[in-house]
């Protein structure tokens, strides 16, 4: 048996669905995730852990040191 190609250049595609264009400027900060995620952080009353890796003896004392870390933010 000869092995077929993956994918058949010579198909044609009848239909292309959506809109999706690529951004003018990839490197612009303006549309940046970084800045929309600190604005939602800060819009919101809950503080996350930061990041690493915590080690607890038990389920209970991580569930006890979780509700401390993401307790209502202090004004």
């Amino acid at each position: 048996m000869e092995p077929r190609p993956v994918v058949n250049v010579e198909e044609f595609i009848g239909k292309t669905v959506g809109k999706r264009r690529p951004p003018s400027d990839p490197l612009r900060l303006d549309h940046s995730n970084r800045s929309q995620a600190e604005a939602w952080m800060n819009a919101l009353p809950v503080r996350l852990p930061r990041r690493g890796v915590y080690r607890f003896h038990s389920h209970e004392e991580a569930n006890q040191w979780m509700n401390y870390q993401t307790g209502p933010k202090k004004a």
